[in-house]
């Protein structure tokens, strides 16, 4: 027979049943596998929340109870737990009430266990010495330790073993030495024969080219009618003679 109780009246139920009492308690931060500082994971002994007699409960006081097993089975994200026990609270009244008085701490402790391991990724010395040590133990108590307390202390030991990097001082930085890239412009050179330093006295080249060629040109000009001219006089006088 399948139970169709309101979610309503269970959690009325959860609250008008009495529990046993959680002890707030302030946990010191504890170091993750990073080394970092972080608020500790603190789980839940469930057996703390079996305050009913399972032989002699009612249906409906063994449904609260298992509601909330599952509740901190979730809020510890055990891995099979949840889900085994949500299946006996779809289940019968008599597998549930079975199921919490056998066979509930049996899957607790397994998931204890692999939560166990699962703390082994990465870990140093300390941590897989105490971590190999509750698994030979294997019993709740000790895994409980160990998540709670045990853990954080072997990994403040591992974290303080950790070689310190001294800060390395950065080199300034210094204007270096190699030349920029400019472009060097190579000086002309000047003639030192200037216009107004007659004869050449800066020991220059002489005038050669264009204005050597025009100076030679105008001189066998004069040359041609210096001589037409003397042709043309000389026939002059040979006329007037005659």
């Amino acid at each position: 027979m399948r139970w169709s109780i309101p979610a309503g009246v269970l959690v009325a139920l959860a609250f008008l049943i009495p529990a046993a009492p959680a002890v707030a308690q302030i946990e010191s931060p504890g170091l993750n596998e990073a080394c970092q500082t972080v608020e500790r994971k603190v789980y839940k002994d469930i057996r703390e929340l079996v305050t009913i007699d399972l032989d002699t409960a009612t249906n409906v006081e063994v449904r609260v109870l298992a509601n909330q097993i599952l509740a901190a089975a979730k809020a510890d994200a055990l891995p099979i737990l949840p889900r085994v026990l949500q299946e006996r609270l779809d289940g019968t009244a008599d597998d549930l009430r079975a199921f919490l008085k056998a066979d509930v701490q049996n899957a607790w402790s397994t998931d204890l266990r692999i939560t166990v391991v699962r703390t082994l990724t990465g870990a140093g010395a300390n941590v897989k010495a105490a971590a190999q040590k509750v698994l030979d133990d294997g019993a709740i108590d000790a895994f409980l330790t160990y998540l709670n307390n045990g853990l954080y202390d072997a990994r403040a030991l591992d974290c303080a073993s950790q070689p310190t990097v001294p800060p390395t001082s950065e080199p300034t930085a210094t204007p270096s030495a190699t030349p920029s890239a400019t472009t060097t412009v190579a000086p002309t050179p000047v003639s030192s024969a200037s216009p107004d330093a007659p004869g050449g006295e800066g020991g220059g080249l002489p005038v050669t080219g264009a204005d050597t060629a025009t100076v030679a040109g105008i001189g066998g000009a004069l040359l041609l009618l210096g001589g037409a001219g003397y042709l043309i006089g000389r026939r002059r006088r040979s006329r007037f003679v005659a």
